[in-house]
């Protein structure tokens, strides 16, 4: 697995984790912190990799041992 696939597999259960979260305590991004400004981290960290191409998640993964590859960061 590459890392471009590991980034989509980790956002993509954050983003489901937090939703679901969310719902079980229902909580509203209006009255307080809840965990629906974790998705808002997960969304805006995948907005700002897009236009810099540079992810902090990917720097981990690489150090980890996980083959670099895919349109993320440095690996294209």
């Amino acid at each position: 697995m590459t890392t471009e696939r590991v980034i989509r597999i980790i956002a993509g259960f954050f983003i489901m984790l937090s939703v679901f979260l969310s719902s079980q305590y229902n909580a509203t991004v209006l009255t307080g912190p809840t965990w629906l400004w974790f998705t808002l981290f997960v969304g805006a960290n995948l907005f700002q990799s897009g236009f810099t191409r540079w992810c902090l998640m990917e720097k981990i993964l690489v150090r980890l041992g996980v083959k670099p590859g895919g349109a993320c960061g440095s690996c294209g």
